[in-house]
């Protein structure tokens, strides 16, 4: 359940910052710009639909699929799960910092051209960008793939979405304790981790498979102090790709990964200066 709270507050807050750029822009703007409201709420609206309408294709076509094709399937939304995680992240390090200056560069073109339409697709689009990495994050961690959803994941959506309206909530207070910045910094380096998690779960299944060596079977064994299959060490194991007793292959995949995202973080970090200072 915890995984499921986390992606779904982290995931739900981001889309709630579109919406909140976009409503106080149209709101706080013109005749012109007021009379987008409507057509914020129908995006917002076709958005969640498109998103919902990907998670019943994904659980729906899973069904129909039997033995290896499954599994298959199944490693491939994981680790598609783990790269659209660090592209989030990198997404968001390049574009943070003017996401609130585009989007409303964006809505005044439109509403100048008296185009609501335009505003509407503008908003479906971001609402249904963010609800289908959470389905895929989801999938990718197991929501679904048996046919059924279990009452404690039910339980995880229900409390990530009341979090995620609390957090928006103190976010716009604003504060030292509780700041944007701040708290994307926090959730990056927590959505990393839980993507090295599904990076460990993919490994795990490809090795099983026999489509990557095993290596050395057992590097080591912390079971003793804290063991992945237990409800704590299970938690830690999905959300930081933490073993008890890795493969070598585990130990050099986990190595890879880190190398890969801090060398793409580094460059993410160094493009908005780049352009800031191209613009200056």
């Amino acid at each position: 359940m915890g995984q499921v709270l986390f992606v779904v507050w982290r995931e739900s807050v981001e889309a709630l910052l579109v919406v909140g750029i976009l409503y106080a822009w149209l709101k706080n703007g013109d005749s012109d710009a007021r009379r987008g409201l409507p057509f914020l709420w129908a995006g917002v609206g076709a958005g969640l639909l498109a998103a919902v309408a990907l998670g019943a294709a994904l659980v729906g076509f899973s069904e129909f699929l039997s033995g290896d094709a499954a599994d298959y399937f199944q490693i491939g939304m994981v680790l598609i799960a783990c790269v659209l995680i660090v592209q989030m992240v990198l997404w968001m390090k390049r574009h943070g910092r003017t996401l609130k200056r585009d989007m409303e560069r964006s809505l005044q073109e439109r509403t100048r051209d008296g185009n609501g339409w335009g505003v509407a697709v503008l908003v479906a689009l971001a609402i249904a960008r963010e609800g289908s990495e959470t389905v895929i994050f989801l999938y990718g961690l197991g929501f679904g793939q048996s046919g059924h959803v279990s009452r404690s994941d039910v339980l995880g959506i229900v409390l990530g979405l009341g979090l995620a309206f609390l957090t928006f909530y103190v976010l716009q207070l604003g504060g030292r304790l509780f700041s944007w910045r701040r708290f994307f910094r926090v959730t990056e380096v927590m959505l990393l981790l839980l993507g090295a998690g599904l990076m460990q779960t993919g490994v795990d299944k490809l090795i099983d498979k026999e489509i990557l060596p095993l290596g050395i079977s057992q590097v080591w064994n912390s079971a003793a102090l804290l063991d992945d299959s237990s409800t704590f060490g299970s938690l830690v194991a999905t959300l930081t790709g933490y073993r008890a007793h890795p493969a070598l292959t585990n130990l050099i995949a986990y190595a890879l990964y880190w190398l890969v995202v801090g060398w793409l973080a580094r460059r993410a970090g160094r493009a908005p200066a780049a352009a800031a200072g191209r613009t200056a």
